[in-house]
């Protein structure tokens, strides 16, 4: 039997996308056993999957500590792990990695750079472009395992995994359809749209359709998501009292809603793992082509400056381009809800349009 880990501490919609190396590495080894080592507040999204028989889960700042950091180094070391993936590749990571005493050690690099240690028997280069439907971060990690091992028939698909208990979830049973979710707040301030662009698209949403309106954010943006909430015209068709504010909750509700429209981030990579349509906008700085996971314009959609004037991006220097990431206010400010909406519509109309208003 083979010890497998999963190195993947950070963001839920990461934790989410790498769990196709366990949904895959299952099929190379099916009697291995397969353990993820993830952030504490993430874990959420890998529970009941049933490719995956252990998950670590570490607080984020506590990692932080040096000793605490050692530990984890050397508890990892006394696991005798055969295979180590590390799609994460940062530092933290390859250090783990690196003193591991795994046979395979597989972690990816940025293509023509040498890394300066040892800390991968099997360094694999991120690959150049995307050329399947599921965007470039799934593709890498899938190559991960292609690359070293032979995977017949790849799963290039994310999935959560529900309890019958889950998929009873009956807190809106009650509520006017559709039920629409609205993720008014991204996961950082850089992937949160301006929030008056934000109330346009709230606005149009009630104004055109019936059904209901929820609110997802963060527990600690509650202040920031009254406010969006106050300076929309009609609260009445907006629930602020539906709200989950743990991720097992928030799956059990997404998918019993009808649709998703939110600023990108782990909520959206949430629903489309239970099926349920999205509508993505898209951080100026975030890259679409890693991250824009099986949209046809149909059942996910979204919308992305860079597509609508991709002239702009073309005369930032390097520089620029980094202290857009820091800060992609401005830049936000050019996807104007006129914009937005001129793609939102279609997909509205295709998916509420027996709900309309007029």
């Amino acid at each position: 039997m083979k010890k497998i880990l999963v190195i993947q501490n950070k963001r839920i919609g990461d934790v989410l996308i790498s769990s196709v190396i366990a949904n895959n590495i299952k099929k190379v080894f099916p009697k291995s056993e397969v353990t993820y080592f993830v952030y504490e507040y993430t874990a959420g999204v890998l529970e009941n999957n049933p490719n995956i028989d252990r998950i670590i889960a570490v607080k984020e700042n506590e990692l932080k500590n040096y000793s605490t950091f050692f530990q984890t180094i050397l508890d990892i070391n006394r696991e005798n792990f055969d295979i180590i993936f590390d799609p994460y590749s940062k530092l933290q990571s390859r250090l783990m990695c690196l003193f591991s005493r795994a046979e395979y050690r597989i972690g990816l690099k940025r293509a023509h750079k040498e890394l300066k240690f040892p800390f991968y028997t099997h360094p694999i280069s991120l690959l150049e472009n995307r050329s399947k439907t599921c965007g470039k971060a799934i593709e890498d990690r899938i190559n991960m395992i292609t690359s070293v091992f032979e995977l017949i028939d790849p799963e290039f698909t994310p999935k959560i995994y529900l309890t019958e208990e889950e998929n009873n979830y009956n807190r809106i049973d009650s509520l006017q359809r559709p039920i629409i979710m609205l993720g008014i707040l991204g996961s950082t301030p850089q992937k949160s749209m301006p929030y008056e662009y934000m109330v346009e698209i709230i606005d149009f949403i009630t104004k055109n359709y019936q059904g209901t309106v929820l609110f997802n954010y963060m527990p600690d943006q509650k202040a920031e998501a009254l406010k969006v909430y106050e300076m929309c015209e009609d609260k009445d068709q907006i629930n602020l009292d539906i709200y989950e504010d743990n991720i097992r909750g928030f799956i059990k509700l997404i998918n019993k809603c009808d649709l998703l429209v939110s600023n990108e981030g782990g909520s959206v990579h949430i629903t489309k793992a239970v099926n349920t349509p999205t509508f993505t906008i898209y951080s100026p700085y975030v890259n679409k082509e890693h991250w824009s996971s099986f949209e046809d314009e149909n059942q996910h959609d979204s919308i992305h400056l860079l597509e609508e004037k991709p002239d702009l991006f073309s005369s930032f220097t390097l520089e620029e381009r980094r202290s857009i990431e820091e800060d992609p206010n401005a830049l936000y400010k050019e996807l104007t809800p006129e914009m937005i909406l001129s793609k939102l519509k279609p997909f509205l109309e295709h998916h509420l349009k027996t709900h309309s208003k007029t």
